[in-house]
């Protein structure tokens, strides 16, 4: 600690030298003056040589390089003799910033070790505050540009079957919001009619692993465009084909591959001449994706097979009108509605959730990180306030105001957090631009706005300001310090206080009397005497490696809850192992039977579900709207229920989105209309689904009404594979899709799974890093301050072996301790809180129960945890084997 000296003209830092003579000749800020103008003579220079040069050569990248360099070099030389010249900084005692600087910088050289593990957290948790951050702007960015680019609908339609096209026209035509309208014609193909070929190689495969709809269009001409890699409108040739960018990076596709499509008529062939951007259809949550032909392409592929329908597709002059516009549509019953109705809304949603959903997880790592960089900030500050007592007492006795003080303690942290901000923002540019890669592959490139650089300059600024916030707050402890107590006890604390602790360390000296001791290892008694004494100092460890168990437990929860086979109960679905649907076709009802049949006598299985999508209409704003239900028999095990229960004759069940949209519960009356006849329903369950948009419900019995198809759920018999029976039955229905539940799952959330990988990964890595750091710099701090308490103990006998077991013992039971509480907290809390942010992302699931691995996250995350803090310790109590213990009693 440097000491201030009491010159005539006030307060100047004497660095362990006397005042330089300069310091006696020019007062005031003579020499700041002199090297303001040295550097303004520089800069002028550099800027004149610039210009005579673009003068010369028009071009000002012909400024010579040499003297570019002996610029820089210039001002370099300049600022390390600013720091050399005794008495260079002329203080008042109002604006000691010399001093601040010369301190900061004194005190990292004394204590490098702890310092860098400070810097260390404080760097990763502005580098993931920052990550987070860009990485949301930069997804929210490549999405908006898409959708700027691209122009997708604020509201559509998807249908099957005959539609009226005049009613759609006297639609439009009643509805002046419509800013314009289309309608879409598509041909779907299933995924393994659908081959590819690298011409000259060997190299060929299929699409058949893919599980959803192979849609074939052509471009639209007014809006809802598909748009190559240069964000331009794609416009194949003949004989041409653009795939979609998933495809490219699922089967490794190239520009130039052959496409091949098995048709009613024969083969197909396509040259893959790029691959498109779709804003519908981009998400792996979608259940379709769309490729690109030409006119005439699409009437050939529409002749000779495939499975015809539609999109109605509007674009509205407020897109805020999409719910309202919805509403009017669906009360409308002559409009075709035999499919998913989507708003502009929900898709933005379902294409940003994966890449936001690592945003999110980015910085729920990065709080936590904080958290504990600010338990170690307090942990270290209150130590060195301690070491430093007297030195500190010394400045208020010569007159130094408490906020001088606080200042010279303050401007380390303020320095070490801003260089930490300012690294950890250059990392996460680097690290953004590799998180967001391949969803701006997908998407578009982001354009760079002025929330590029505000928003992570925003994240900084608020880490910067919380850990600056909190050292304000830990040094109030200065403004506390009486000078002659703290001179005479060596103590921060007041009378009062040193009174009251030595009563308490008296109650716990008695508790803890060794008078009571029968034999046993002595070292481990002492070492938990000593734990109980200074618990408020020892807290730090445990504190540490809850929070760490918790940020390694939480994203893999998640991670695991989204890849069980368990989650299709979040899809509105059964547990089940097979899954099949049929669409609404002319002859639905025969493949039906023709489906019940081969169910009902096939023993792979042992029991199935089937249940019909019907039309009903529930009363609205504008009147009757359609609503999807799915009939059929809820008896026995189908799906969890957040709320009541299965809905059983005179019942319905409605998912999450659509009691909150009718704002109904259970046991509420709801009326519906089917076939044309009014029915009183009793609300009998509420249950969670994210499929078609959250908004679906279920009823018992047949379907009188309107069918648009079946689901059927199987569970296969003991040592039955599922993909082999799903394989035979898409065989025998070809007009069926029929996939294994597993897969599904998979496919449909493999961009969500994907991005909570990497997440959870990337919690791993920095937690154990920053459990190992803290434990290392935490006993080292603890070993410093114990070096008398450990000479007077060698002095008694101990070894340093034994001196070593008993720090090693300690810090081993913290970290347990601070591990099984993490684990606890992370089983109870953990759930609510992330199941209250998934809530709000408005995906149909409001209350979340983790499906976690047990073996994985309550045994070998916390075995791991254990160990990471168990080998710091083991390192750190090794010095004390070889400790000088004459220079510990003199410390």
């Amino acid at each position: 600690m440097l000491l201030p000296a009491v010159s005539a003209r006030g307060i100047s830092l004497v660095a362990g030298r006397r005042e330089g003579v300069l310091e006696i000749w020019f007062r005031g800020n003579f020499w700041e003056g002199v090297l303001d103008i040295l550097y303004i003579y520089g800069l002028s220079g550099l800027w004149t040589h610039a210009l005579r040069k673009r003068r010369e050569t028009r071009n000002v990248a012909g400024v010579d390089l040499f003297n570019l360099v002996l610029d820089i070099v210039y001002h370099w030389v300049l600022t390390w003799m600013s720091l050399q010249i005794p008495g260079i900084g002329v203080l008042s005692s109002e604006a000691p910033q010399h001093m601040h600087f010369k301190y900061t910088l004194n005190d990292l050289r004394k204590n490098p070790g702890v310092n860098i593990a400070l810097l260390v957290v404080l760097v990763l948790s502005a580098f993931l505050m920052a990550s987070g951050a860009m990485v949301m702007e930069r997804t929210l960015g490549s999405v908006n540009a898409l959708f700027d680019q691209a122009k997708p609908p604020h509201f559509l339609q998807m249908h099957k079957g005959a539609y009226d096209k005049a009613a759609l026209d006297a639609f439009a035509t009643a509805h002046p919001e419509i800013d314009s309208w289309l309608i879409e014609d598509m041909v779907g193909y299933d995924s393994a009619a659908i081959a590819w070929a690298r011409p000259g190689t060997t190299e060929s495969g299929t699409l058949a692993e893919s599980l959803i709809d192979n849609l074939f269009v052509t471009q639209n001409t007014a809006f809802d465009f598909l748009l190559d890699t240069d964000s331009a409108i794609a416009y194949p040739a003949d004989g041409e084909a653009f795939v979609p960018v998933a495809y490219q990076q699922r089967f490794g596709l190239q520009a130039g591959d052959e496409l091949r499509i098995r048709t009613d008529l024969g083969i197909e062939d396509f040259v893959i001449a790029g691959f498109v951007r779709d804003s519908q259809m981009a998400s792996s949550l979608s259940s379709a994706t769309r490729f690109l032909v030409s006119d005439a392409d699409f009437e050939r592929l529409g002749t000779s097979g495939g499975s015809p329908e539609i999109i109605v597709e509007y674009r509205l002059t407020d897109a805020a009108q999409a719910s309202d516009f919805q509403a009017a549509y669906e009360s409308d019953q002559s409009l075709p509605k035999n499919g998913q109705a989507v708003t502009g809304d929900m898709i933005r949603i379902i294409n940003a959730i994966s890449d936001g959903l690592v945003a999110i997880a980015l910085m729920f790592v990065s709080l936590l990180l904080i958290a504990i960089a600010l338990l170690n900030v307090r942990f270290v500050i209150r130590g060195t306030l301690q070491d430093e007592v007297h030195q500190i007492c010394a400045m208020k006795a010569i007159g130094l105001p408490n906020s001088t003080i606080s200042g010279l303690y303050l401007s380390k942290y303020s320095a070490m957090t801003l260089i930490a901000c300012v690294i950890g923002g250059g990392l996460a540019i680097v690290a953004s631009q590799a998180l967001t890669s391949g969803m701006q592959a997908s998407y578009a490139t982001a354009p760079v706005t002025a929330l590029t650089f505000f928003v992570p300059i925003a994240a900084l600024a608020t880490v910067f300001l919380v850990v600056i916030a909190i050292c304000r707050r830990v040094l109030r402890i200065i403004n506390r310090i009486e000078v002659v107590s703290a001179l005479v006890h060596g103590s921060t604390l007041n009378e009062r206080q040193t009174a009251r602790r030595g009563k308490r360390l008296a109650r716990r000296v008695r508790r803890s009397a060794f008078a009571s001791y029968g034999g046993g290892d002595l070292g481990r008694r002492i070492s938990l005497v000593d734990l109980r004494s200074e618990a408020g100092q020892w807290m730090l460890l445990p504190l540490v490696f809850l929070l760490a168990v918790v940020l390694i437990t939480l994203p893999t929860n998640l991670l695991t809850t989204f890849q069980s086979p368990n989650f299709v109960t979040y899809m509105g679905a059964p547990e089940s192992d097979l899954r099949l649907d049929l669409q609404f076709s002319d002859d639905l009802e025969q493949v039906r039977e023709e489906a019940d049949t081969a169910f009902a006598t096939d023993s792979r299985l042992a029991q199935v579900h089937r249940f019909a999508n019907e039309l009903v209409e529930t009363p609205g704003d504008e009147g009757w709207e359609s609503m999807r239900v799915e009939v059929g028999d809820y008896s026995g095990n189908t799906i969890q229920y957040l709320r009541g229960g299965p809905p059983s004759a005179g019942e319905i069940s409605l998912s999450v989105l659509n009691a909150d949209r009718f704002g109904v519960d259970v046991d509420d009356a709801f009326t519906v209309r089917r076939d044309g006849s009014e029915v009183a329903l009793t609300v009998n369950g509420v249950y969670q689904d994210i499929t078609s948009g959250g908004q679906t419900a279920k009823m018992a019995g047949d379907a009188p009404g309107v069918v648009t198809g079946y689901i059927y759920y199987a569970t296969a018999a003991a040592g039955q594979d599922p993909t082999v029976i799903a394989t035979d039955y898409g065989d025998r229905f070809p007009a069926a899709t029929v996939v294994p539940m597993r897969e599904y799952v998979s496919q449909t959330l493999s961009y969500v799974t994907s991005a909570l990988f990497n997440a959870a990964l990337l919690a791993i890595v920095f937690a154990i890093g920053v459990a190992a750091l803290i434990t290392t710099l935490n006993l080292t701090l603890r070993l410093a301050r114990e070096k008398r308490r450990s000479g007077i103990l060698s002095a008694l006998g101990f070894s340093g072996s034994e001196l070593a077991a008993q720090l090693r013992f300690k810090g081993i039971l913290t970290v347990v301790i601070g591990t099984l509480l993490g684990v606890v907290v992370a089983a109870t809390l953990g759930e609510a809180l992330v199941g209250a942010a998934i809530s709000l992302a408005g995906l149909g699931i409001s209350n979340l129960a983790f499906i976690p691995n047990p073996l994985l996250v309550y045994v070998a995350y916390p075995l791991l945890l254990i160990a990471v803090g168990t080998i710091s310790a083991v390192v750190v109590s090794s010095r004390l084997r070889r400790g000088d213990t004459s220079a510990w009693l003199r410390a």
